[in-house]
């Protein structure tokens, strides 16, 4: 038996229970991890509230890293004291977990667990999204919203280290400062400054080519609002709530928009994305050009505070949670 948050239904934080769950032997294709650290993200609010619902009872967790304790038959890659880092699939709230052995990566020399268990799901995603979903180049002004979180402090470096101007947003004034530390020329404080004036304002009435936008909800008209003549709005989480139905002839009106709804999952479908997309991540990391800021850690039994804090905006840059 090991220990693992689990949620028997889906609801507030107050549903996450620390309790025992039984775990086999590792079958083919499986791997099993003693979890080191393990990553917070604002999708495992999503599974436990039930607005990204899954089958019940549930651990919860995204991205962790850990040693190999054991390798299940036909696993050739891995070995009995690899140290190990994953995204994905859901289950990394626990001491120990299996996981497929075609989703794990290695963690390079000169990473510890608490960082890599941090940026997988993040950094991975901040990797797509600059790198694949809209390929940003030199010369670009894009807009990241939620500048200070952890999905948008690693985008907002990666963007400047490509050569991009970046306009962050913020919820807050005191999250200025860290939209500046990583790289954004311009930070806009929502609630109290008008989003596409500004971004009207400093392109000069161009407009910009990119909106990368996890907010959802609050953020999605304004955010087309931004965007130059095919433009591209890519709507990649719901922090406010989902994107209510919206009438698609206002892309056509608004400029020929395009928007896309993007997932990491998709784009690491294929194992060699994956090792791709975990090869550009730490190489950025470990040349200095992306920081990672783990600002809070919690012990894993307490995750439930961590979901609270998450949620009401207490926490900045990277959470991980210490089993």
């Amino acid at each position: 038996m090991v220990k693992a948050i689990r949620i028997h239904q889906a609801g507030s934080p107050d549903e996450m229970r620390w309790e025992d769950v039984a775990l086999e032997a590792p079958g083919p294709g499986q791997v099993l991890v003693r979890n080191t650290a393990v990553g917070l993200n604002y999708i495992d609010t999503y599974h436990r509230s039930g607005l990204y619902p899954l089958p019940l009872p549930l651990t919860l967790g995204m991205e962790g890293a850990g040693v190999v304790e054991a390798v299940g038959p036909k696993v050739r890659e891995f070995k009995a004291g690899d140290r190990v880092a994953y995204a994905q699939p859901i289950g990394s709230y626990a001491e120990k977990c299996l996981r497929p052995a075609d989703r794990l990566v290695k963690i390079p020399a000169g990473v510890d667990d608490k960082l890599a268990a941090s940026i997988m799901l993040k950094g991975m995603t901040a990797w797509y999204l600059c790198r694949r979903t809209f390929k940003v180049k030199k010369g670009d002004t894009v807009v990241v919203h939620a500048a200070a979180g952890g999905v948008g402090q690693i985008l907002a470096q990666w963007c400047k280290a490509l050569g991009a101007v970046v306009i962050g947003t913020v919820g807050s004034d005191d999250k200025v400062a860290i939209a500046k530390k990583v790289g954004c020329k311009h930070v806009i404080v929502l609630g109290r400054e008008k989003l596409a004036e500004r971004v009207k304002e400093i392109t000069k009435g161009r407009g910009v080519p990119v909106v990368y936008d996890g907010i959802g909800k609050d953020t999605f008209n304004d955010s087309l609002d931004c965007l130059a003549p095919l433009g591209l709005m890519v709507t990649y989480g719901n922090a406010s709530g989902p994107v209510p139905p919206t009438n698609l002839g206002i892309l056509s009106q608004k400029g020929s928009l395009f928007v896309t709804r993007p997932t990491l999952m998709t784009y690491t479908a294929k194992r060699e994305d994956l090792l791709k997309a975990a090869k550009d991540l730490f190489g950025v990391i470990k040349s200095g050009k992306v920081k990672i800021s783990i600002n809070q850690t919690y012990p894993l039994k307490d995750a439930a505070q961590a979901h609270r804090d998450l949620e009401s905006r207490k926490t900045t840059g990277s959470t991980v949670l210490l089993p």
